[in-house]
């Protein structure tokens, strides 16, 4: 019983034989922000999971310091010169990333270290459990620069109810 491992640029998907899998976040030179490469990484490596009936556990985790610190600055500098259809797309990618998890057909469980913001914060609530190290802050960090966790939100308030 050997453990086998899927390597993506920006992730890495673990099956261990035992029947769970441990999909690491995998950038912590970048806190492990989000851009448009790991939200499309992350959606195949979910495919993956759902597609293995001898899969019975996810283990959601970030490598380094952070779980994530929500999107890549650079990614989001890039995006502010796109048009609203191109954007509109990637919201719509990070919504089926967050419909994939929210969905799997195992229990999954979020492993949170130091700083899980904007994003990341989404990801926690589709999971089905959390635990959090002593050292983990959660924060919806885009509010302060004037933008709506808009596709995240309603899985963070699913998680942690409306008041």
């Amino acid at each position: 019983m050997t453990m086998t491992s899927t390597s993506f640029a920006t992730i890495e998907l673990i099956n261990d034989p035992r029947g769970f899998a441990t999909l690491w976040l995998n950038r912590p030179d970048k806190n492990n922000a989000f851009n448009a490469q790991m939200i499309r990484e992350l959606i195949i490596a979910l495919d993956q999971v759902q597609g293995d009936a001898g899969l019975r556990f996810l283990l959601l985790r970030g490598r380094g310091r952070h779980f994530s610190a929500g999107a890549d600055l650079a990614w989001m500098q890039q995006a502010a010169d796109l048009d609203y259809n191109t954007n509109l797309d990637d919201a719509r990618e990070l919504a089926e990333l967050m419909y994939s998890l929210a969905r799997l057909k195992i229990p999954t469980l979020a492993v949170v270290q130091g700083a899980a913001f904007g994003g990341a914060l989404g990801l926690i609530s589709c999971c089905d459990m959390a635990i959090a190290a002593v050292d983990a802050q959660f924060c919806l960090s885009e509010v302060r620069i004037g933008l709506a966790p808009a596709v995240i939100s309603p899985f963070v308030v699913q998680a942690i109810g409306e008041r």
